[in-house]
């Protein structure tokens, strides 16, 4: 046995190297792997890599990835990362490299593991998600559940994600994200407001939560009804009735940043072109007290367009194609919101659909919007104090504003006197409107009787001319 295995053994390492003589190296190279995939068992498993960037780019379903496994990560991890930049709510958590996370779909498990490479030469770290699973599963992975992570990490990072307020005033700072114009500064939007807050009647602020979610499931509507992906809203009615609290409430609501415009910071049509340039997807951009804007004049005197641009104004053509002309369609997902106090003022070619689509009139206080005032400000239902019934219909029979009540529910910790205090406001604000509007009846009379006066003394001397030349 021994002189057996002695002679095999002579007779591998002659051949060995008659082989490395005589057979080229690459062709040994072939015939080992040739050799290797033959007697390997073939895997079962079929892994995809992520990498990180692509072409220099953020790769996007690396990103939905990291945002997708955050809600994944089980007792059985043994090591994150955690972190927090300083404009961020919420802590940032993904897995650390050689971790491995285990995901159903469909029934069909999905294996996830994290791996990070140093090269020794340039330092550069390179990061990549691998996803292991069964060959047969491939098409339903890369054609389903690929498509699941991207729509689920990105609905995770709009609820994560803080909405930013955009203005040309406020300078840069390190924590900008970089993705509006260099001219825009940010801050966090920390106003409060949501749909649930505004002191409105209910059945207006249904209509705008269905606007605006109709508004965000048609892109393809859009697309083949030929029209650029966006909204106009148009705010009006007397200061002190949420407008800019309706305008906050939206954006909390859609997760969409803000971007307040003031008209007279723009030089000129090209200055306003650059600025839509300059603004994001999933935005809204607002345009507050738009009759007050002086830069903004009327057509008639938009006929000399040689003359305005020199003088380095924004014109009203220029607003409305601003709004609704070709440069209108650069991106998705937009909404322009304009307020005023005055709505009589403006030009009625920015009142039509298309520029303005929706009007909504901010209105003085009702009774039910009074009932979400004191839920608010007093934490009572409005119908479980006796004083509550007597101040709606007070509200209902006169003018006040939900900022001149608010202001009212803020005088006292003690309900009773709170709510008593805003009787004897809402009963003395009655009072001052019923008589003024008795001083412009007055007035109106007047000015009717001088009228009429003037008209019969000038059919007067009408009839005295007649005779003469009679």
């Amino acid at each position: 046995m021994f002189t057996a295995y002695a002679s095999l053994t002579g007779f591998l390492m002659l051949f060995r190297s008659m082989l490395n003589d005589i057979v080229p190296k690459k062709l040994r190279s072939y015939i080992f792997d040739l050799l290797d995939r033959f007697f390997t068992p073939k895997s079962k498993n079929l892994t995809l890599i992520i990498d990180e960037m692509v072409r220099y780019k953020r790769n996007q379903v690396f990103d939905a990835a990291e945002m997708y496994l955050r809600n994944k990560i089980g007792p059985e991890t043994s090591r994150l990362r955690v972190g927090k930049l300083p404009m961020q709510k919420h802590l940032t958590i993904s897995i650390e490299k050689g971790e491995e996370i285990l995901d159903t779909f469909d029934n069909s498990v999905v294996r996830w593991s994290f791996v990070e490479t140093e090269n020794e030469k340039t330092e550069k770290v390179k990061r990549h998600y691998e996803i292991a699973f069964e060959k047969k599963l491939r098409d339903k992975i890369i054609n389903f559940y690929l498509n699941h992570v991207l729509a689920q990490g990105d609905e995770i990072k709009q609820n994560l994600r803080v909405v930013k307020l955009y203005s040309r005033d406020v300078g840069r700072t390190d924590d900008d994200s970089g993705m509006a114009g260099s001219d825009w500064g940010c801050i966090n939007l920390e106003h409060p407001s949501t749909f649930d807050t505004l002191a409105m009647d209910p059945g207006a602020k249904k209509k705008i939560i269905d606007d605006l979610e109709r508004f965000l499931k048609r892109r393809e509507f859009y697309k083949r009804v030929g029209k650029a992906w966006k909204r106009g809203y148009l705010l009006y009615g007397p200061p002190g009735t949420g407008k800019s609290s309706l305008i906050a409430a939206m954006a909390n609501y859609l997760k969409f940043d803000v971007f307040d415009l003031d008209l007279s910071s723009i030089h000129d049509n090209s200055d306003l072109k650059s600025v839509l340039l300059s603004t994001t997807n999933r935005s809204i951009l607002v345009i507050e007290d738009i009759d007050c804007s002086a830069e903004v004049i009327d057509r008639e005197a938009d006929s000399d367009q040689e003359d305005e641009e020199s003088n380095g104004k924004v014109t009203l053509s220029g607003l409305l194609n601003f709004i609704d002309g070709l440069w209108s369609s650069f991106g998705d997902e937009r909404i322009i919101v304009f307020t005023t106090n005055h709505k009589e003022r403006l030009d009625p070619a920015l009142l039509r659909p298309g520029r303005m689509d929706v009007h909504i009139n901010m209105s003085y206080c009702t009774g039910l919007g009074f009932r979400t005032l004191v839920s608010n400000y007093l934490g009572l239902d409005g119908l479980n104090h006796p004083l509550c019934e007597e101040i709606e219909a007070l509200i209902d029979s006169t003018e006040v504003t939900p900022a001149e009540l608010a202001e009212e529910l803020m005088q006292d910790d003690d309900t009773d006197v709170v709510l008593r205090g805003v009787v004897s406001f809402v009963e003395k604000r009655k009072a001052e409107r019923s008589k003024t509007s008795k001083k412009l009846s007055i007035c109106k009379a007047i000015d009717d009787e001088k009228q009429n006066g003037l008209k019969n003394k000038k059919c007067g001397k009408g009839k005295g001319k007649g005779k003469a030349f009679g």
